[in-house]
């Protein structure tokens, strides 16, 4: 895709360290390989424990040295303190370990960038006909409150910002402006009016140009989608897989300090080189 050729020409000038903490797992160890090869970034593996990783944590998260000595000798939290040390640029985990593990060890050691409340993830959907979209949170947060749900809508807006050069924001619900009624819709018209997103807006009044004028729901023309909750969001990025045949690089992690690619434990070693660009992407 033309998209992703122009992300990953971007992300080669960066010549960024990553680190890998599963980089003896087969489909990471073939995907850090050509991330090598085709110069996209420098592979990096876990090296022994330093007194600036557990410095590291101990800045980070204020925790006792004895504790800080123990997290790192689990390789994602050494991992995660290269990062905090300065010895990696970003990490990519998640084909072994599982999303609540990796989110642990950047938030211990990493740490949420300032102004950021909660952490959140999202998808950067390209699909057949070169649109690319970001659709947001379908892999962390199950049920957000209208805070909180502002907060992802402007992670996910700096997202895209970052990726799609522009972000159009749309706060998704099954009810457009005031047809609809009840505790969800509350939510999402809340977040919208905290974050200044539209919405709440149904999906095809947020995409397509003729319903949204029909709804009196702005442009139509939104690139970055907001679910209401997981269920929502998890649901969508499948289906748009499955029926749409929409790349899904994902769940890529948002509002820590340095890039962090959490990876689908099913995902392939060129699902890995991709998830990564896109994380570089955002640094």
């Amino acid at each position: 895709m033309k998209f992703m050729d122009a992300l990953s020409a971007k992300v080669a000038a960066k010549n960024a360290r990553v680190v890998f903490p599963e980089s003896k797992e087969p489909r990471t160890a073939e995907a850090m390989r050509a991330l090598d090869r085709d110069g996209l970034c420098r592979p990096v593996v876990l090296g022994e424990n330093t007194e600036s990783y557990v410095q590291a944590l101990m800045d980070t998260r204020g925790m006792k040295e004895g504790i800080a000595r123990r997290l790192v000798d689990k390789p994602l939290y050494r991992a995660a303190a290269m990062v905090a040390a300065g010895e990696a640029d970003a990490m990519t985990a998640g084909a072994v370990a599982p999303t609540r593990r990796v989110i642990e060890a950047a938030s211990m050691a990493i740490g949420l960038a300032e102004g950021v409340s909660v952490p959140s993830s999202f998808f950067l959907m390209n699909f057949p006909d070169d649109r690319s979209l970001i659709f947001a949170d379908c892999g962390l947060t199950v049920d957000p409150d209208a805070a909180a749900l502002a907060a992802i809508a402007k992670a996910s807006a700096r997202s895209g910002e970052a990726l799609l050069g522009e972000a159009r924001v749309a706060l998704l619900s099954f009810s457009t402006g005031t047809s609809g009624a009840g505790a969800s819709v509350d939510k999402v018209r809340e977040a919208a009016q905290i974050s200044g997103f539209t919405g709440p807006v149904q999906g095809d009044a947020a995409l397509i140009p003729e319903v949204a004028e029909r709804k009196g729901a702005g442009a139509g023309d939104a690139n970055v989608l907001i679910f209401p909750n997981l269920d929502a969001g998890n649901i969508a990025y499948k289906l748009a897989v499955a029926l749409g045949g929409a790349q899904a690089l994902g769940p890529i992690l948002q509002g820590f300090r340095k890039p962090v690619c959490d990876l689908s434990r099913g995902a392939s070693a060129q699902d890995i080189v991709a998830a990564t660009v896109v994380t570089l992407a955002l640094g």
